[in-house]
């Protein structure tokens, strides 16, 4: 939100008001208070009719939080950031008063008031002088803000699933869920957090709107911006990208391991489309008839009967005997995931126990709230209500019990808030949660109840779903994907912007539509995207009105398919082995260049490739040339495992590839294994495997892990030097 026009002027119809002064402070129980007037203070009389800002200031864990309001609320944040403050330090100075915990200090100038956070790499990130503010409008509305300083070419990135520039500088960025597509700035999943090329991020600790305007009102800052009278936000400090990325993800919970078949393939029967089942079956015994080799069967939407959803039964005049069915599936080796969302249509049978229950959030005159989009008359689940939750929990308790292996939870992003949707103006919670509060977070309880029912159901470790909408915090609720893409090579490449910008914002699985959502996927794209898919964390085939089975797009597809879906099945001990980065660490599994290359300037822009893992680069393709356009790194060189060719770092490609290969590179002074059984995501070492050792030097460690178990081959000057009792097929390359 803009406050200003220009360096000088108010926007219209705007009051802004600055601290100019620090005229006390306290340190009570390792918090800073410091008290902030909006004028200065030269005699008692200014001390009159006048307002401040009171700031609390806390340092934990290296981090440090700012809590700075008007008037002073006691209501906690939706969100769960566990901080515990570090013993702390005040000293003063003529100028400065210094809150230090020995490795970060916060300098706050008393006179003019700015502030300095001191990071751990020796460097200051600045709140400048008025930056701070406390805004009032004509209306009645107030407004808090404050930034941090943009220094001369310092670039921002995050924001969650952000799929305009990578880049964020000039962009104005509003946290605010939307379901509108992959194809502008509005987003499924908004997450309040930037982070710089200069080692910090800024976590806003608010789950209703932020605003953010990044070098758009005044080019040398990133400004931030709440409704209200308080601001919450912490400083992320760090030494490089990666460890701010990853303490910003820890913030949020630790990951969770997900099940080894989540990494395979998933094949969908597409949403429009007419499918039953033998559909169902032709379509998996297809892909088993070509060799495709794929782990998941989702169904979408119209398992059950349209205007019904969510009614949580399935279509019997399609699916006569779903236990059945199910079995069919699992006798192939197959898992079920099934379509949800948490929205139920009038027509549905459920919908009058919710009503009379009330289970739905509620509107004006003490009703529902409902609207026609989606679902005729269609009321939304309130999962602040214990009772609606565990409602909920049980209708998907029932779906597991006959056979569901995962749930797809759509939506959670069309959440009402009065004057956002003409239909009411009055929305009320079970625990009379504020509606704007709620609208970003409201996915977080949606997904965390089912998430809970297949931890419950399928056991530690086993619990995976396929969700749309997300907030901070939700990555340990994994896996996400991103949602409605057009077949096109822009949305292709939109998505893996979105999926770069989510890694950098506590995110570490993720997936999307392989072909495009919507219809129009020509056999090109399709195989071109088949293999950025299948080089993702996870990989779906879906669409709009179209199946997305291979051989509807001709006898190169399949092969195509084939080969990258053994391929990923090949990479299994070495995605287990990032998985442990993803629970030791919170590092992402798919991650932008400037995680690991940041000092190479040539890699911060970079958004179209990408690292998998610590180990191997990807550039997807994304024309209809077969040109591939891609930077390797410096002071590295770069196998492609694809192609065996060895290239040079610090330089750009331009080449062309067939549709079984494009730029896969293993990074030198580094060895993966590789399983020999393409056929399933089940790793197991005795089934036999072999190491790629490219440059290995210096003594490396390399991890190869089977149900859970960790063994150890250690490769010095491209040698085994042990193996602990393993017969593999090592091959060197140089």
């Amino acid at each position: 939100m803009k406050f200003k026009k220009g360096m000088w002027m108010p926007q219209e119809g705007f009051t802004l008001n600055y601290p100019s002064t620090v005229y006390e402070y306290k340190l009570v129980d390792n918090k800073l208070y410091i008290y902030c007037p909006f004028v200065e203070v030269h005699h008692r009389g200014n001390t009159l009719d006048g307002g401040m800002l009171t700031g609390e200031i806390s340092i934990f864990d290296n981090n440090v939080h700012f809590n700075f309001y008007h008037k002073k609320q006691f209501k906690k944040s939706k969100f769960n950031v566990n901080r515990r403050n570090d013993n702390v330090s005040v000293n003063e100075t003529e100028e400065l008063i210094i809150l230090s915990n020995g490795n970060v200090s916060v300098e706050i100038t008393k006179q003019g008031f700015k502030i300095d956070v001191i990071n751990l790499d020796g460097t200051k990130i600045s709140i400048p002088e008025r930056s701070f503010g406390y805004m009032v409008h004509e209306s009645g509305n107030t407004y808090v803000s404050s930034a941090t300083k943009l220094g001369v070419g310092e670039k921002v990135y995050g924001f969650g699933e952000k799929f305009t520039n990578y880049v964020k500088n000039g962009q104005v960025v509003e946290v605010w869920h939307e379901d509108g597509g992959t194809a502008s700035e509005q987003t499924y999943k908004s997450i309040p957090f930037y982070l710089t090329t200069n080692n910090y991020g800024v976590f806003v600790d608010h789950s209703d709107k932020v605003d953010f305007e990044v070098g758009s009102e005044a080019v040398g800052k990133t400004q931030f911006a709440v409704a209200g009278e308080v601001l919450r936000f912490d400083i992320i400090t760090g030494t490089n990208v990666s460890e701010v990325a990853m303490k910003f993800s820890k913030l949020g919970g630790d990951m969770p391991r997900v099940p080894e078949w989540s990494y395979g393939l998933w094949l969908s029967t597409s949403f429009t489309t007419e499918y039953n089942e033998e559909t169902v079956l032709e379509f998996i015994d297809g892909m088993d008839s070509r060799n495709i080799p794929f782990e998941v069967f989702h169904f979408d939407c119209f398992w059950m009967k349209e205007y019904e959803w969510m009614n949580f039964e399935w279509n019997k005049d399609l699916f006569p005997d779903p236990e059945g069915l199910m079995k069919k599936i699992h006798d192939r080796g197959k898992k079920v995931c099934v379509w949800i969302n948490p929205y139920i249509g009038q027509k549905a049978a459920v919908f009058d126990e919710c009503y009379q229950n009330g289970y739905f959030v509620g509107g004006k005159d003490n009703l529902p709230w409902q609207w026609d989009r989606w679902q005729a008359g269609m009321g939304l689940i309130d999962f602040t209500n214990p009772e609606a939750k565990e409602w909920y929990k049980n209708k998907l308790r029932m779906l597991v019990k006959m056979g569901v292996d995962s749930f797809k939870t759509d939506f959670g992003e069309r959440i009402p808030v009065p004057s956002r949707y003409y239909e009411t103006d009055v929305v009320e919670y079970f625990d009379k949660s504020n509606p704007e509060e709620m609208h970003n977070y409201y996915t977080y309880l949606y997904n965390e109840a089912v998430f809970e029912v297949l931890q419950e159901t399928q056991g530690e470790g086993q619990a995976c779903l396929f969700a749309r909408s997300g907030t901070f915090g939700q990555g340990k609720l994994p896996v996400h994907w991103g949602g409605d893409c057009l077949s096109n090579y822009e949305s292709m490449a939109e998505s893996l912007r979105g999926g770069l910008s989510l890694s950098l914002s506590g995110y570490a699985y993720w997936s999307h539509d392989i072909g495009g959502f919507e219809a129009g996927c020509t056999p090109d794209i399709y195989k071109r995207w088949t293999q950025f898919g299948l080089l993702s964390s996870h990989s779906r085939y879906h669409g709009n009105s179209e199946y997305k089975v291979p051989w509807f797009y001709g006898e190169e597809a399949v092969e195509v398919s084939r080969k990258f879906a053994k391929l990923k099945n090949s990479l299994m001990p070495y995605i287990k082995e990032m998985e442990n980065e993803v629970i030791e660490l919170g590092l992402p599994m798919i991650r932008p260049m400037l995680m690991d290359y940041n000092y190479d300037r040539n890699a911060q822009d970079l958004d179209r490739q990408y690292m998998f893992g610590s180990k191997l680069l990807v550039a997807p393709i994304f024309n209809d040339q077969s040109i591939a356009e891609y930077y390797l790194p410096t002071n590295t060189r770069w196998y492609n495992i694809l192609t065996e060719e060895v290239k040079a770092g610090g330089s750009w490609y331009k080449e062309t590839f067939d549709y079984l290969s494009l730029p896969l590179l293993l990074k030198s002074g580094e060895a993966i294994a590789l399983s020999d059984n393409t056929d399933t995501t089940k790793f197991d070492v005795d089934a036999g495997f072999k190491v790629l050792a490219f440059d290995v030097i210096e003594r490396r460690e390399l991890s190869v892990i089977s149900n859970n178990q960790v063994k150890v081959i250690v490769i010095e000057n491209n040698q085994v030097i042990e193996n602990a009792g393993l017969d593999f097929e090592l091959i060197i390359i140089k």
